[in-house]
């Protein structure tokens, strides 16, 4: 019996065929699951818009300057062409959009007035403009 046992000797490699069975097994429920939740959205085949303008929509750029001169589009414009031009772009393009930029010196009272301007003659959609790199407030004084 000795003999026997001396010619098998120790087992030193690692049998991965268990492993790999388990790994493909695990693979093929993942896929499965994958597929099941996949399929619960609700398919639709949605409609593809037929003018180009729904896509861009008319963008008013509004600056007010530290100084407390206005821009329209990057040109000085009064309080007037600011009133005509908005007027004029809303009735070009019913979804015209304003991006609103103010200097942080310019008082809340301005910049309120250019937005009652703007939505006063039809824009539905606008934004003011801010320094991403400065998202920490101000102190504000109070703890």
């Amino acid at each position: 019996m000795a003999s026997s046992a001396g010619k098998r000797g120790i087992i030193s490699e690692i049998n991965v065929t268990p492993l790999v069975d388990i790994m493909l097994v695990l693979l093929i429920i993942f896929m499965l699951t994958a597929n099941l939740i996949a399929k619960q959205a609700i398919e639709v085949e949605l409609p593809r818009a037929s003018e180009s303008s729904t896509l861009n929509p008319t963008v008013l750029a509004v600056t007010l300057t530290r100084e407390g001169a206005l821009y329209l589009n990057g040109k000085a414009a009064t309080a007037l062409e600011l009133r005509a031009a908005v007027q004029a772009a809303v009735a070009k393009d019913p979804k015209t959009q304003a991006i609103i930029a103010a200097d942080k010196s310019v008082s809340h009272g301005r910049v309120v007035w250019v937005l009652d301007v703007v939505k006063s003659l039809g824009v539905a959609s606008f934004a003011i403009q801010i320094d991403p790199t400065s998202l920490i407030p101000p102190p504000s004084g109070h703890p």
